[in-house]
């Protein structure tokens, strides 16, 4: 598959179309939908922008950043739902391998650019918190720059309950309950609370609910692993006796760890605000005890 970038020195007036036209072997659809798709970058100054109008007027001196990956093109997103529109912000269900974030690839992928092109009115998207391409759930995308600044201030600063879901390989029942696991990572200090909600005998996983007081990389995944109850699905973290055990009857399990709850007081309104999953998309054990 094609896979190139180019940087292109705007010296002359032009189009941005015309521009790549002249440096890329595409046809005028393949350029637009790579921009549309995020694959195009434009400096001026000391500012450089992912750049989507194919009408905006180049400067001399100006810069285009091209970026052409068509296997990464071609990936097609999962839809994410939305949970609820407070106008100032957004809360969505992000699913199994959507992106919280672009590349300079594409952001195509994203939630946010699913938010910005599947909300009516269209609106501004900012990126508020992550989640784990592997991981699914809850997850805010705020529509103002205000809000943006304001949500994302209260999760730096543990404002915002996160509440997750987990199942893991093994009997946690047996383990203290509730349990604090404050091991740290990276040589960071971690803290997480993990509580026992159901045990399946036959396939010995365990459904687990989290909450963290920490938010470090792969905190729950870790802390999981540390006890010796791996999170399914989890192929980084998970020990290979494990993955092999739940694939012997459920092929290519996708990672077992979801954000279902986000409690928190709004910043625009002051106002309490919980945002719980539906049990449909959240992690049951029935389903992978079939």
């Amino acid at each position: 598959m094609k896979k190139f970038e180019c940087h292109i020195n705007i010296d002359r007036t032009i189009s941005i179309v015309e521009a790549l036209q002249i440096q890329c072997d595409l046809t005028v659809g393949e350029i637009k939908k790579a921009i549309d798709k995020g694959a195009l970058w434009h400096s001026r100054g000391k500012t450089t922008q992912r750049c989507r109008r194919l009408k905006k007027k180049l400067h001399l001196d100006d810069k285009l950043h091209f970026y052409y990956d068509a296997t990464v093109l071609s990936q097609i997103p999962t839809p994410a739902t939305l949970i609820a529109d407070l106008t100032d912000y957004s809360v969505w269900y992000k699913p199994y391998g959507m992106l919280s974030q672009g590349s300079k690839w594409s952001d195509h992928c994203t939630i946010t650019r699913w938010a910005q092109k599947n909300l009516l009115p269209e609106r501004a998207v900012f990126p508020v918190h992550r989640l784990d391409r592997a991981a699914t759930g809850l997850i805010l995308v705020a529509h103002s720059k205000n809000a943006a600044r304001a949500l994302s201030l209260m999760f730096e600063q543990h404002q915002i309950e996160k509440t997750y879901h987990i199942i893991v390989h093994g009997d946690h029942q047996q383990r203290p309950q509730p349990e604090i696991i404050d091991s740290a990572i990276d040589e960071k200090a971690a803290r997480s609370h993990f509580l026992n909600l159901e045990y399946n005998q036959e396939k010995h996983l365990s459904l687990v609910q989290v909450n963290i007081e920490t938010g470090r990389k792969h905190q729950i995944r870790i802390h999981a692993a540390s006890i010796g109850l791996p999170v399914v699905g989890d192929r980084l973290h998970g020990s290979e006796a494990a993955l092999n055990k739940i694939n012997a009857t459920n092929e290519q399990v996708d990672l077992q760890l979801c954000a279902v709850q986000l409690k928190f007081i709004c910043p625009i309104t002051h106002a309490e605000q919980i945002f719980s999953l539906p049990e449909a998309l959240r992690p049951q054990l029935e389903k992978l005890s079939e």
